[in-house]
């Protein structure tokens, strides 16, 4: 479907490209909240920056009105009208449905006289409430998007709502193609913010929830919610390490960038595990070395059936020295396995550490001057379990801070909920990305919450799927 930009800062963004030619939207709002501003600033952008004509249509304000009142935001409308780029028309309610309905109509004439493109109507609130007869009011509404629809013209009708409102569907929400609220709510106390929200717009995938708009000396500026400030330096080589997860990887413009350190936080009833192995699979695909933590809730025979189900031979990699683990638990191994386990099972946190620098440290250090590529996985509760808090939060500050200079990517896992919020601050603030998986009564969910490339998510369901990844995000 084709589009027409807005001319709205933003908002195009929420619309995967502007408004859907043709589309008739209504525009609805509480006084106060810039929708004539949003209606002259679409007309004004059309005329100057698309080369669409439009017309405005206004019941309550002259013309001379609307100049005046818009010209502080550097729009000379009468300039436009000379150019035959804009008509502002001021005329009652029931002399536009009887010229907008009449073969070559003063409407008629005036869209083929200047090729109009754009209307905005503002507002249809007589047609909705300025009559007691229902039926009477869908008509007329009915036959005016039809009229805006024979021309192919895009629209915006204007409407009023009160508090009231609010809990109720009015019927012309029903007849447009899409409907886009303005609201003003109470924030940070005596302040109060501006949102927008596009509830419908058919032929559109849209971006979902309210967004915070401003109303400056251009217009209405939009800022599309869960878009955070990026992490330039981190950024900087634009590479990253796909997750596996289409949707995931989306979201993050591509995936995890690489040097960097994402944290998944997941509670008890959450299956983090096709997450998990979606990404460590297509790290071994692509040519890294993989490093892995163990849990005490997975052996090695678990890992090497999971890794089976993504088609990946986990014997293989091991003999080719390509995949490497750290064991916690004296428990059974596979044979042929020996070289690739580090066991520091019993253990102190002096002896641990020790262990990794001498049996871990010089492979990476010579894998890396050989140009090859190291990913790490980190499973935080076995570290806290094992070793405890304090410890953890020393050695993960190392580490992050180590394998990022070394250009290394690594993956955490931990519970939040079983923490305490004091080390669940710390790793959150360490950590490059969080992302959170959890479960909430039938249905489990994932969230981006923080990423080096600003950007985070709205609650994603996670749906079970039959092929690989085994799982999708809606």
């Amino acid at each position: 479907m084709s589009t027409t930009k807005s001319g709205i800062d933003g908002l195009d963004q929420l619309l995967n490209g502007g408004l859907p030619v043709g589309s008739t939207v209504l525009v609805e709002g509480l006084p106060g909240t810039g929708k004539t501003i949003l209606g002259m600033q679409f007309i004004f952008h059309g005329a100057v920056e698309e080369d669409e004509s439009g017309i405005f249509i206004t019941f309550e304000e002259l013309p001379d009105q609307l100049y005046n009142e818009l010209q502080d935001f550097g729009w000379d409308l009468r300039e436009l009208e000379k150019q035959n780029k804009l008509r502002v028309i001021c005329l009652s309610p029931e002399v536009l449905i009887e010229q907008i309905e009449k073969p070559n109509g003063l409407i008629e004439q005036m869209i083929n006289e200047i090729n109009c493109k754009r209307i905005v109507i503002d507002s249809i609130s007589l047609y909705q409430f300025g009559s007691d007869d229902l039926m009477k009011s869908r008509k007329t509404i009915y036959s005016l998007r039809n009229v805006l629809r024979k021309y192919k013209i895009t629209s915006l009708l204007i409407s009023e709502l009160n508090s009231s409102d609010q809990g109720n569907v009015p019927f012309v929400n029903y007849l447009v193609d899409g409907v886009i609220r303005l609201s003003l709510k109470n924030h940070i106390n005596d302040f109060r913010k501006r949102t927008l929200e596009v509830l419908k717009m058919r032929g559109c995938r849209i971006q979902e929830g309210e967004h915070i708009y401003r109303i400056s000396e251009n217009g209405i500026h939009l800022v599309p919610a869960l878009s955070l400030i990026e992490d330039k330096a981190l950024l900087s080589n634009e590479r990253y390490s796909s997750t596996g997860i289409m949707k995931l990887d989306q979201i993050l413009s591509g995936g995890i960038p690489n040097g960097t350190c994402f944290l998944i936080d997941t509670n008890s009833k959450a299956n983090y595990k096709y997450f998990l192995f979606s990404i460590v699979c297509n790290r071994l695909v692509a040519g890294e070395n993989v490093i892995m933590l163990l849990s005490n809730l997975m052996d090695l025979f678990e890992m090497r059936h999971l890794l089976k189900l993504f088609g990946v031979s986990m014997d293989e990699y091991v003999k080719d020295g390509k995949l490497l683990f750290i064991e916690h638990f004296d428990r059974p191994i596979p044979d042929g396995y020996e070289s690739a386990v580090i066991q520091v099972a019993g253990t102190d946190n002096r002896e641990f550490e020790k262990t990794i620098k001498e049996k871990l440290v010089p492979i990476i250090a010579s894998s890396l001057q050989k140009g090859e590529k190291w990913f790490i996985y980190y499973n935080l509760n076995t570290i806290i379990s094992q070793r405890g808090k304090e410890f953890l939060e020393h050695y993960y500050a190392e580490e992050v801070s180590t394998i990022s200079s070394a250009g290394i990517t690594m993956v955490t896992l931990v519970n939040f909920s079983e923490i305490g919020s004091k080390t669940a601050s710390f790793l959150e603030r360490t950590s490059h990305g969080v992302i959170k998986t959890w479960v909430d009564g039938s249905y489990q969910y994932l969230q981006v919450l923080k990423s080096p490339q600003g950007k985070i998510s709205h609650p994603l369901l996670v749906e079970n799927i039959i092929m690989k990844p085994f799982i999708r995000l809606v």
